[in-house]
């Protein structure tokens, strides 16, 4: 099956998005802190009914939606974030994050949702999703960390915005609540396969999606019990942080890249 045409209006609603983003990161250095929230919120505004007209009225998702809800997963986490600590400094990041995902998702829009498959079925791709915007929000802590070593070691003066401790105790927190989700959505596809694709699915496959989303799993179980028995932080923990959420882009983004558009085919 060959891959739908673009929506237009998809694709306009991608690109106000992605304008509204890229004008939130150019303006960040220049403009007021509430200035720039509203912009950013009206990015985030926008972005959200892009997603929402992808998935509601085309019926559509791939690999640059669900990379685009991951963006906007993680846009949402900051925002309540920058309430608890304003002196987070990580707009313009996430601004071009969320520019560069609402482009792609307006080009890439993807294929036909499941015909057939439960009213279940929206619920476990939300978990699946929550847990890799948890995750990213994890990576992009797990980066800030990085980033403020390397300060400290630079003794530069420059500021990342929050304490190292802080930052490393918010990124396990994130790690250890996508984990949980991550957990709830393999058992959903291993108890329930059948009965939430229907015919599409018979039984548990060991496809690629499968097979790297376990071993995705294993490498953050991995990392939560190192940091529990043996007091993994630093460079260590990163690597491994950094390995698994690897693995679970590669688990659906990656798979679904690869058929959509290296073999252009809508379903596999």
């Amino acid at each position: 099956m060959i891959l739908a045409i673009p929506s237009p209006l998809g694709v306009a609603l991608g690109i106000a998005t992605a304008a509204a983003y890229a004008a939130t990161a150019i303006a960040a250095p220049r403009w007021s802190r509430s200035a720039i929230q509203t912009l950013l919120a009206l990015a985030w505004l926008l972005h959200g009914i892009a997603l929402a007209w992808g998935l509601v009225s085309l019926k559509l998702f791939g690999f640059a939606p669900a990379l685009s809800v991951t963006a906007w997963l993680v846009l949402t986490v900051y925002a309540i974030e920058s309430r608890l600590y304003p002196e987070l400094k990580v707009r313009r990041v996430l601004a071009w994050l969320g520019a560069g995902a609402a482009l792609l998702a307006a080009v890439f829009q993807g294929t036909p949702l499941h015909v057939g498959s439960s009213p279940w079925l929206p619920l476990h791709v939300a978990l699946a999703l929550a847990s890799y915007g948890l995750f990213g929000t994890a990576v992009v802590h797990a980066w800030l960390m990085t980033r403020a070593e390397k300060q400290m070691r630079l003794a530069t003066g420059a500021s990342t915005g929050l304490p190292l401790l802080t930052l490393e105790r918010l990124t396990f927190r994130f790690v250890t609540a996508g984990f949980v989700l991550l957990s709830a959505t393999l058992l959903a596809g291993v108890l329930f396969s059948e009965a939430l694709y229907g015919d599409a699915v018979r039984g548990w496959k060991w496809d690629h999606k499968t097979v790297f989303s376990v071993l995705a799993w294993i490498a953050f179980a991995v990392l939560l019990v190192g940091r529990a028995r043996f007091g993994w932080r630093g460079r260590t923990a990163r690597r491994v942080l950094y390995s698994g959420a690897a693995l679970l882009l590669l688990a659906y983004v990656g798979s679904r890249f690869v058929f959509e558009v290296v073999l252009a085919r809508a379903n596999a």
